[in-house]
């Protein structure tokens, strides 16, 4: 449906206020993209409208508190135009976004990256710039704010998710994965502006594209509509009436890209270079813009710090609204992202527990019980699955599903979208006042790793639960059978992996992740029952040193037999068998998370590994092993892809079994074969 109507009559005063906002913007784009050198100018003059609007007339922040919790969340999806974010920060006035700032555009050292990164600028609430992972990543904030009115209350939580997303967003795959969710869950808080330039870096998008994007959202379950998005009223109208809705919008804003570029506008040519010096001046004179670059006259600055001014009195109200609740020592540890501490006592006793019992369970399984405790005990996780629930055991007693509606339960059925899934859930991390966990395959991380990547990019505590994490599940064969996934995801910066091979080393990594407040972590379990190895019960946690001897000999070791996950039994049976038929001793080393183990001290590590001989056993690829096992250590595990059988067959077939791992040891102790 097209808006007419517009929300509220204006003077041609104001018209005028508003076309100089966005000119300003428009401006200070082209300036400091031709300063640098590089940079996308094409998207940030043509949205310079529609956004000025949206910050003018609806969106509720504050600079001088960039983070306080009620304020609308904007996420700029199409982060190549990163300049319209950076020109909107200075024009409002936060304080770590002076000119120098925008004169520094993609230099070295600068808070203006070439696109918005979290954590490097106040008030980006998203890393954008892979195209699509903004939208899906605010669909996690749209949710999260309705999990939180839920438990708090409108008084305490009342904001929308504003998105400014472009035609590369929503062509990426990943889009139709989160569209799908918001509609479904009927997000209202969601409002996404389109910026339908119908340009892409080859040229027209008609070269690679017809759908009908309003039709695609519509049957997604979301309001739309599509106006001039030059026409500063149609784009308030908008806004007002989306405000309004019952389901997540789309407001497709027909643009021209480059808009006042006299001879660029709508081309291609300004979406990823500098108009140029020429192009910059006839510029000037087409909007009327008279003054020098990174030059803003303080008229336009006084009408941007209005909007700035609107948002701490808007503050401050809700400031009052927390003093009064009774809610307000709750709400204030949930967004402070603390959990209590009688989840890791409870987390301690029951691992004394089952030391006791001696419990043989998958890890998956082990997974679930864990979760039972921890999910008892706080209110902060928010679990879910991509549709693999009852394969993943993701879901305890405790949680109820989130539903269109009904946000008050704790687990989201994210249905077959794994990517969507990993951004959904870094969403809910940046948004605050929850843990996310959500899982899925192993072999699936395939999927989510566009944002799995930003999860650890921004810092984020997300929990990837990941099950089937070998060729331990067997029969559905190599499609399913991770064998480079975990030396991929190690290989990623600021992501703790976990392997843990019993349900004790379970425990002792899922309390690592939910203290792991600086990055994300995934949990690798296992489809098959496993022994506990863990032979004594002890207050430390010994998975938080990354690896640890297990079982050290009686006297020097011959050989370090180190592993992971569902083969550190392999390794123990062994080093029973090196024993006892040849007199061999080994330390058998299990190592949990390489990445813990990595930040331990050198004597540390020195005295785990030992001098001798090493032999790794994992049933995945090499990759990255030689590290620990040095230039003359051997490998038992996997060179290939698997194939479909049951578990033991396969162990057998490619040779990851106790008798391999004597092998090996033999060969390298040059005492020959068995």
């Amino acid at each position: 449906m097209n808006i007419q109507e517009p929300v509220r009559a204006v003077t041609r005063e104001d018209v005028a206020s508003e076309r100089q906002m966005a000119n300003a913007i428009r401006a200070l784009a082209m300036d400091a993209v031709q300063k640098a050198k590089s940079g996308h100018p094409g998207m940030p003059m043509g949205m310079a409208d529609a956004a000025t609007v949206l910050f003018n007339r609806f969106i509720k922040l504050d600079p001088s508190m960039p983070n306080w919790p009620d304020r609308d969340r904007f996420v700029l999806s199409a982060g190549h135009g990163s300049m319209l974010q950076y020109a909107l920060h200075h024009l409002l006035g936060y304080s770590d976004m002076p000119m120098d700032e925008l004169k520094r555009f993609r230099q070295l050292g600068s808070r203006t990256a070439g696109h918005p990164e979290y954590g490097h600028a106040s008030g980006i609430e998203t890393t954008t710039g892979p195209l699509g992972q903004g939208i899906a990543t605010a669909v996690g904030m749209a949710l999260a704010e309705r999990l939180m009115a839920a438990r708090f209350g409108a008084g305490l939580v009342d904001h929308f998710t504003y998105v400014i997303a472009g035609d590369g967003c929503l062509q990426e795959g990943i889009s139709h994965e989160a569209i799908d969710l918001a509609g479904h869950l009927k997000l209202s808080r969601l409002i996404v502006l389109w910026d339908d330039n119908a340009i892409s870096i080859d040229g027209p998008t008609s070269l690679s594209t017809s759908m009908d994007q309003i039709e695609r959202f519509e049957a997604a379950g979301w309001e739309t509509c599509s106006i001039d998005g030059h026409d500063l009223e149609m784009v308030a109208a908008a806004i007002l009436r989306a405000q309004q809705s019952s389901r997540p919008s789309l407001i497709a804003c027909r643009t021209r890209i480059g808009k006042g570029a006299p001879n660029l506008e709508g081309s291609a040519k300004t979406h990823g270079a500098p108009l140029g010096e020429d192009e910059i001046a006839a510029t000037r004179t087409n909007i009327g813009w008279v003054f020098p670059p990174f030059s803003v006259p303080e008229t336009v600055r006084t009408s941007w710090e209005d909007v700035a001014a609107r948002g701490a009195r808007a503050r401050r109200a809700w400031q009052a609204r927390l003093e009064a609740s009774s809610c307000r020592a709750a709400f204030e540890k949930a967004m402070a992202g603390a959990l209590p501490e009688t989840v890791f006592e409870a987390l301690a006793d029951f691992r004394k527990t089952h030391v006791e019992q001696a419990t043989k369970v998958a890890t998956r399984k082990a997974s679930e019980m864990v979760l039972e405790v921890v999910n008892a005990a706080t209110d902060m996780t928010v679990g879910g699955s991509a549709d693999l629930t009852h394969s993943n055991l993701t879901i305890t007693k405790t949680l109820r599903p989130v539903s269109a509606g009904d946000y008050g339960g704790r687990y989201i059925h994210y249905g077959i979208r794994e990517h969507a899934m990993a951004a959904a859930m870094n969403g809910i991390a940046l948004h605050g006042g929850a843990v996310p966990y959500g899982g899925t395959f192993l072999v699936f991380s395939d999927y989510a790793r566009g944002a799995m990547r930003l999860s650890a990019l921004m810092g984020q505590r997300v929990i990837y639960v990941m099950t089937h994490d070998s060729i331990g599940l067997g029969e559905d064969g190599p499609t399913h059978q991770p064998v480079e996934h975990l030396a991929m995801l190690r290989a990623t910066p600021n992501i703790n992996v976990f392997r843990p091979a019993d349900i004790i080393e379970t425990a002792e990594c899922w309390e690592l992740a939910l203290k792991a407040g600086g990055r994300p972590s995934v949990l690798a379990l296992s489809r098959q029952a496993l022994p506990m190895v863990r032979e004594a019960h002890g207050a430390e946690n010994r998975s938080a040193r990354g690896a640890y001897v297990l079982r050290e000999t009686s006297g020097p070791r011959d050989v370090t037999l180190i592993a992971t996950g569902s083969e550190v039994e392999i390794a123990r049976d062994a080093a029973d068998m090196l024993l006892e038929r040849h007199d061999v001793r080994a330390a058998i080393v299990s190592m949990p998370c390489w990445e813990l183990f990595e930040e331990q001290d050198g004597a540390y590590r020195n005295a785990v590994l030992g001098s001798g001989p090493r032999i790794a056993v994992e049933a995945a690829a090499r990759m990255g092993w030689d590290r620990w096992i040095g230039e003359n250590g051997r490998f038992v595990g996997m060179n290939g892809f698997g194939a479909s059988a049951p578990a033991a067959d396969l162990y057998r077939h490619f040779g990851i079994t106790p008798d391999a791992v004597a092998d090996a040891a033999l060969a390298l102790l040059g005492k020959g074969a068995r």
